[in-house]
């Protein structure tokens, strides 16, 4: 069973930055579409960003120009990029394949605050 774990978030200041990480436990990382989830407290999970195994990519308007996901197929590792961090950022962040999904990780918390 492929699974997925999270790591790299933390506290931060408004405009800060941080950099996710999810790392695959199995090669079918390399052909599976992946994808950035978050659930912020009191929300349904939303759709952050995905990334084919080629590298093409589609952005949630709200992070659209702030975030960047990529991808390692060499490590089985994808990756999120977060700038300009704001408040509404705040929630907890996870991986998954887009299409063929597995059971939820962990995930990893972010938060945004002064």
């Amino acid at each position: 069973q492929v699974q997925f774990v999270e790591s790299g978030g933390g506290l931060v200041q408004p405009g800060g930055s941080l950099r996710l990480s999810c790392a695959a436990n199995n090669n079918i990382f390399r052909v599976r579409t992946m994808a950035w989830y978050r659930q912020a407290p009191g929300r349904e999970r939303e759709l952050v960003a995905d990334i084919t195994p080629l590298g093409k990519t589609n952005y949630t308007a709200s992070v659209r120009g702030r975030f960047t996901i990529s991808r390692d197929n060499a490590k089985n590792t994808l990756y999120l990029q977060m700038n300009t961090l704001k408040p509404e950022d705040t929630a907890v962040y996870d991986c998954n394949s887009f299409v063929y999904p597995v059971p939820w990780g962990q995930g990893t918390q972010v938060t945004v605050s002064s």
